[in-house]
């Protein structure tokens, strides 16, 4: 029986800078399986999290390993939390204020990102 905890991390790969992303990613160690979902390739993922397509296009959602839903920068800080080379990044990060800095900060560029995707036809 496994008893590593899960994670379920939905992502665009049609957006190349949110693809180098997440591919780096994958390459890092978690003490979590992770079930990557590309919602590019399938578009239906997106019920797993009941959201719009649009709306994770956007933005990283990740299902944690307690089985909550993380959007945008608390995405990353929850795999960051389960990477035990980027523990630190979940630490520092998630001190309330450089939180909150750090998911304005994330909320502009993901939208500024969206729009360039769309601009280029991505999807």
């Amino acid at each position: 029986m496994n008893d590593k905890p899960r994670m379920k991390v939905y992502y665009n790969s049609a957006c190349p800078i949110c693809k180098a992303g997440i591919e780096g990613q994958m390459d890092k160690q978690s003490v979590c399986e992770i079930q990557w979902n590309d919602v590019h390739k399938n578009n239906a993922a997106v019920s797993e999290v009941s959201s719009d397509l649009e709306f994770v296009r956007e933005r990283l959602h990740v299902v944690d390993e307690n089985g909550n839903l993380q959007v945008g920068f608390d995405a990353f800080l929850a795999i960051w939390r389960n990477s035990p080379t980027e523990t630190w990044k979940s630490k520092l990060f998630g001190f309330p204020v450089i939180r909150q800095l750090c998911r304005i900060t994330y909320n502009l560029f993901a939208a500024a990102l969206y729009k360039w995707n769309k601009a280029k036809k991505h999807w």
